[in-house]
């Protein structure tokens, strides 16, 4: 069985301008096809020992299975978070827009 070309990418952010940036500079390096932004999330962690909760940006990046691990390293670089979520999930689609997505990924 063949590994599915399409992988989606989730990560959040403190803050639509940084989560704007990071979206902008993915697709502007051919590194997404598409990046969402959603606001208003709220996300309850524990961090240092502490119960914290906190208002998130959630980003969907959809992303090559070739372009995706390098996405990765290119979020971990314009990331403000010193330990950011970073979850892969391996995706089918239609092929129509797997056409249109890898055509948009360069790696």
């Amino acid at each position: 069985m063949s590994t599915p070309p399409l992988r989606i990418l989730l990560t959040s952010f403190p803050d639509a301008a940084s989560a704007q940036s990071a979206a902008s500079t993915l697709v502007t390096e051919h590194l997404a096809a598409c990046v969402q932004i959603l606001p208003g999330i709220t996300s309850v962690y524990s961090w240092q020992g502490s119960l914290e909760s906190s208002s998130e940006v959630l980003v969907i990046i959809k992303a090559s299975a070739t372009s995706a691990p390098i996405a990765l390293d290119r979020l971990r670089a314009l990331h403000p978070y010193e330990v950011p979520e970073l979850v892969t999930l391996e995706a089918s689609a239609a092929e129509p827009y797997l056409h249109w997505l890898t055509s948009h990924c360069s790696p």
